[in-house]
């Protein structure tokens, strides 16, 4: 009999590589005695990086949810394990040592097991902390190597970083090819390599797919000694997600390994319950390009797990593009024409930003700045003539050492900004939460909760975890998919007609839609309408930076607005002076904060909209004398 290989089942990020969604906590417990029968898996990816932030947008409380998730498997000795992400815990962006430490502690608690911890720039000093923690709490620590493809990022590399976060604490490690671009010849080189210097730790393949190099990678790193490779399952599996769970197991057998037997009724049953899942509501929430592998993501090197958000932006960017081009009288371009340049321009940004691994956070970034770069050049600005302040952290060195050298261009921009690079180490950047949390909780009249654990929500995620209490989140999920669902619903009628399609002049442009006793006023959009019509649809009041009555001050881009970036800061109001460059606000696009700079100087006279409204590019923000 050949080595036994252990399968994990990431159901967690088989939703968040398709989509924005997860299921609930009632879905969540409904499938996992279905998961458990199918007798094949030892580890379940049940929550972490991202799924905390989904339960509190959807209005539903994520730790009754990772309780309740995780119980089912720790009842039959399944392994459980969440994804998190060091110095950002499990979000986007930094935040304290306490509310680190606390974290793994609830979750292990909650019913976690293992902690993978990545560093989205492989910086070992930050993920000291994260090792030093898990295993504090009871939790097996586990470093993940976040794989991409660049001069810098050598197989060496990758056994020398594997070796410093052995060194710093972890027990085990991931190879997490995020991106699904980890050439499979080196991925078995990378694991030899661990093997060689460390023979008893636990090590995982964790591939996606989105490429296309997942399955053949998944067969070299159990020929070089991985011990776990992760899989998932339909209707799930490929596309942006990973490898499915028949075809490696079959593949995986037949090279003389042995895998427990996989219950195929109870297959059948978790894949009807993901499937209705879908149905019920998350599938309105997932591009159908997701579902689809991609090899032209080998040169961007973009990772499935940012695919759903990806297609999202360029969808309302498209839009936002368009409606300029339509204004200039200029040609529209297609969604595809935007995705290759904008993966064009991601080849040509990346190096230049010092070659961070393309993986959370920093793959939005690289994402965000390319994607503005594109929007600016087709205006006939210059790049990097916007660049938002999450990505200047990066660059700054607030996130830790980058793998390469940032490109001259940008060392003068910040110079010229009197920006300063920070060199030290990152944590110290962000002082202890707790005390000011619990504080503001006692003052709300909010129950701490069990363990901490609603502290801990409130100081990990603090607009979404008012949202939650206050009703508003849940309000806004069912608004929203309501109006998916009216959308789709209008789609399917307007495909399935028999009727000639009328002329654009009798062509209805909008209809007012009733669900569930809600009315929700539904904008149409055709493609052969002409490009004033197009133009119209949707659009934001635009005014010009100068007019008789005053000058204005304009979002660039679209987004939510925010006078300030934390609420310590003071915003500008009616009577400030500002000057031309100035930042004089927010705005808060594609998961990272961009400064508004003012184009004119002149004193505030009216502010048009409010700290947290959602406004269209060019919409009017601040009136100047």
């Amino acid at each position: 009999m050949g080595k036994e290989i252990k399968l994990g089942l990431v159901y967690r990020d088989m939703w968040q590589s398709s989509g924005k969604y997860m299921p609930t906590v009632d879905q969540l417990c409904a499938v996992a005695p279905a998961i458990i029968d199918m007798g094949c898996f030892d580890r379940v990816e049940t929550n972490g990086g991202g799924f905390e932030q989904i339960n509190l947008l959807r209005g539903e409380n994520p730790n009754i949810a990772v309780r309740k998730w995780t119980q089912p498997f720790n009842d039959v000795g399944i392994e459980t394990h969440m994804l998190e992400r060091g110095l950002n815990g499990i979000r986007m962006s930094p935040c304290a040592k306490d509310l680190r430490k606390l974290m793994f502690a609830l979750k292990k608690k909650q019913g976690t097991d293992i902690s993978r911890s990545f560093d989205g720039l492989n910086n070992p000093r930050n993920l000291k902390l994260s090792f030093e923690y898990a295993a504090a709490g009871g939790m097996i620590p586990q470093g993940a190597l976040s794989i991409t493809y660049s001069p810098v990022h050598t197989v060496d590399y990758y056994i020398d970083l594997a070796n410093k976060y052995i060194e710093y604490g972890a027990q085990e490690i991931c190879i997490k090819d995020m991106a699904g671009i980890g050439r499979p010849a080196s991925i078995g080189k990378m694991i030899k390599g661990i093997r060689d210097n460390h023979p008893d730790i636990m090590i995982t393949y964790h591939g996606h797919s989105t490429t296309g190099f997942s399955i053949v990678s998944s067969l070299e790193a159990a020929r070089n000694g991985a011990d776990i490779i992760d899989v998932s399952m339909q209707p799930l599996s490929w596309g942006t997600g990973h490898a499915d769970l028949l075809s490696i197991h079959a593949m995986l057998t037949d090279a003389g390994f042995h895998l427990k037997d996989i219950n195929m009724d109870a297959y059948m049953e978790v894949r009807r319950l993901t499937q209705s899942f879908m149905d019920d509501s998350l599938g309105y929430y997932i591009n159908p390009q997701n579902r689809y592998l991609n090899s032209l993501l080998i040169g961007p090197g973009l990772p499935g797990g940012m695919m759903g958000s990806l297609m999202a932006d360029l969808e309302k960017n498209l839009k936002s593009i368009n409606k300029w081009l339509t204004k200039n009288s200029k040609e529209e371009i297609s969604q595809d024409e935007l995705l290759i340049k904008l993966f064009k321009e991601v080849e040509h940004t990346w190096p230049k930003l010092g070659y961070p691994p393309l993986v959370t956070p920093f793959s939005q970034y690289v994402k965000n700045l390319s994607l503005m770069n594109v929007m600016q050049t087709i205006k006939g600005k210059e790049r990097f003539s916007m660049i938002d302040e999450n990505t200047w952290g990066m660059i700054l060195g607030k996130s830790g050492q980058l793998p390469g050298d940032v490109d001259d261009l940008l060392l003068k921009m910040a110079k010229e900004q009197n920006r300063t690079f920070f060199t030290d180490d990152p944590q110290s950047l962000y002082p202890d939460v707790l005390d000011d949390y619990r504080a503001k909780m006692k003052d709300k009249g909010w129950d701490v909760g069990e363990d901490d654990e609603e502290l801990f929500e409130y100081a990990m995620h603090p607009p979404q975890y008012e949202d939650f209490k206050s009703g508003r989140a849940k309000d806004n999920f069912e608004k929203d998919l309501a109006k998916r669902k009216a959308a789709a619903n209008i789609e399917s009628t307007a495909t399935t007609a028999l009727a000639p399609v009328p002329s654009s002049a009798s062509q209805p442009k909008s209809l007012v839609v009733s669900i569930d006793g809600q009315r929700y006023n539904v904008a149409i959009e055709y493609p052969d309408t002409a490009s004033s019509d197009s133009a119209l649809s949707g659009a934001a009041s635009v005014a010009n930076t100068s007019t008789s009555e005053g000058k204005y001050i304009s979002s660039p881009l679209e987004g939510k607005f925010f006078l300030t970036k934390t609420p310590s800061e003071k915003g500008i109001k009616v009577g400030d002076t500002v000057s031309k460059g100035d930042t004089v606000a927010y705005v808060e696009s594609m998961k990272v904060i961009n400064a508004i700079t003012s184009s004119e100087s002149g004193t505030v006279v009216e502010i048009l909209v409010n700290h947290g409204d959602d406004i269209e590019e060019d919409t009017p923000l601040i009136k100047l004398s």
